[in-house]
């Protein structure tokens, strides 16, 4: 199952383990993949004298093992074969237990998930080919090991398929919580741990109604953590400034990106790898990270610029560097939110295997649209591709390509009205010809919405903005007030490229420092 350079690896990896752990196995010897899984894990235990398999006859439909630490549950199980992308959910499982993860979170984080009360029970269906599902998992099993009242387990779809199908399943990663839908599709830990927050109550709020702001002060505040503000932050932190990086996620949006074949001296590299490449340059300066935190509020007219986030703390610096980036575009269309994750998508690499053999359509015919639309005629049935303009925006080379494919139909001048379902699931589009005025029902299982970026602005109500939400700012990066500077995909820079957010976030950082050696801040 593992060939031996995995489990030389793998023994690498965990040299120096201190805690033995024990991959308790409950399988049913009636489930075809049971002789994988007992393979898989035997293996894995190869790796370390630390780590030991115990099996357990089950029932026809069971195929999990939970990870047990000193005969003690961890509260992490997973129901499947942990290969593919989630071969790194099992080292870390094992890795974050002994103490010696590197993703574990700061102080102020693991506060925040020790304080939720109540038995919690969290269950996330994936995809083995879902490059978003293992930070989901990760993440979770990291919540399952910080509080006892929580129990992670991660759940294969595609060998559950039945489950799949009742809970209404049609998006990875989907997280239930005591069998409730928590959340689909990617996510951060902040944006996990503040909904968990919203469904569960916290030991601050019901013994104290909350605790103090903590304060923390900087030369300069980088807001964001993908291309931008990392080169804001390097460069910054080069001047010898006290620097400090909030972040959601270091990478940001181009975690998502799976190639890059555009970033100069670079002919291809992954978004995940990109951004542990940004995750290390950092490294080498004395930059503090303080990831995971969503902004709430900001003041920023004065001297001392404040930024709160989610969790009371705040951060105090003359100069504050935005550079949050852009998440998905939605359509705010009728029945768009209520059947996200089940029918509605908005990343095809992960969400695809879903449709396969299916009808899908996909709304938007720029680069990301067309691109998309081309990956699904592999797998699905048809293929509809939906433009509200009278052309396509995408480049010709990927146009030529769509059109040649026998099971794509692209309708243009066509306007996204309304997400039809029964209820459980999606069963069609309903669609206007923008020429005719002309209604009608296109009948399918699945929509995947690619109608680019729009900028994450909002909490920054004091700036001015573009008519889309962009911040404007001038040649330098500055904006309307002093002290504040906007660079890469949330700025009213033309080009949202990453070579391009880099550049920014540099000219931000010099123009900041430049203001600051004047006396301007």
């Amino acid at each position: 199952m593992l060939d031996q350079s995995i489990i030389q690896q793998v023994t690498d990896i965990f040299h120096g383990l201190e805690g033995r752990y024990t991959l308790s196995a409950h399988i049913s010897s009636q489930r075809e993949e049971a002789a994988q899984m007992a393979e898989f894990l035997n293996d894995f235990a190869m790796a370390s004298s630390h780590i030991t398999v115990e099996r357990h006859e089950a029932d026809s439909n069971t195929l999990y093992f939970d990870l047990i630490k000193d005969d003690k549950p961890t509260g992490i199980s997973f129901r499947g074969i942990p290969n593919g992308h989630e071969f790194t959910s099992l080292l870390l499982a094992i890795l974050n237990a002994d103490g010696k993860g590197k993703n574990l979170p700061d102080e102020g984080i693991v506060r925040r998930v020790r304080a939720l009360q109540g038995d919690i029970e969290l269950k996330t269906y994936i995809s083995l080919t879902c490059t978003n599902c293992p930070d989901v998992v990760q993440t979770l099993n990291i919540f399952a090991l910080l509080n006892p009242s929580i129990k992670h387990e991660m759940v294969d779809g595609a060998l559950f398929q039945s489950e799949v199908e009742a809970k209404g399943v049609q998006a990875v990663p989907s997280v239930f919580a005591n069998g409730e839908l928590l959340h689909v599709g990617r996510g951060s830990l902040g944006e996990l741990l503040e909904k968990l927050e919203s469904r569960y109550p916290s030991l601050d709020a019901v013994e104290s109604g909350g605790s103090e702001p903590t304060e923390h002060r900087f030369d300069v505040v980088v807001l964001g953590g993908g291309p931008a503000g990392a080169s804001a932050a390097i460069y910054s932190a080069r001047k010898g400034l006290k620097v400090a990086m909030l972040a959601e996620r270091i990478g940001g949006q181009v975690k998502e990106t799976v190639g890059i074949e555009n970033l100069i001296s670079i002919p291809y590299t992954t978004g995940s790898e990109l951004a542990d490449n940004l995750r290390t340059h950092l490294a080498h300066y004395p930059i503090e990270l303080f990831e995971n935190r969503r902004i709430e509020s900001t003041e920023l007219m004065g001297k001392d610029k404040i930024v709160r986030v989610k969790g009371g703390e705040r951060f105090v610096a003359p100069a504050v560097i935005i550079a949050t980036g852009a998440g998905w575009r939605r359509l705010n269309i009728e029945g768009e939110a209520e059947y996200i994750g089940r029918g509605v998508a908005f990343c095809p690499h992960c969400d695809g295997p879903f449709y396969a053999g299916k009808s899908v359509a996909v709304v938007g015919g720029g680069n990301s649209g067309i691109e998309a639309a081309i990956d699904l005629a592999g797998i699905c049935q048809k293929v509809t591709v939906i433009e509200f303009m009278d052309a396509l925006k995408a480049d010709q080379v990927l146009q030529d390509k769509a059109r040649s494919l026998p099971n794509v139909e692209i309708l243009t001048s066509t306007q996204t009205m309304k997400v039809v379902g029964n209820g459980d699931k999606v069963t069609a589009l309903q669609l206007k010809n923008r020429q005719t005025d002309e209604e009608h029902t296109l009948e399918l299982d699945g929509v995947f919405v690619q109608i680019g970026l729009s900028a994450n602005s909002s909490p920054f109500e004091e700036l001015e903005k573009t008519r889309i939400g962009e911040i404007v700012i001038d040649a330098h990066c500055r904006t309307n007030i002093a002290g504040v500077y906007a660079a890469g995909d949330v700025s009213s820079v033309p080009y949202k490229q990453i070579i391009i957010a880099m550049g920014e976030g540099a000219k931000a950082a010099l123009t900041a420092f430049d203001d600051r050696v004047r006396g301007v801040i």
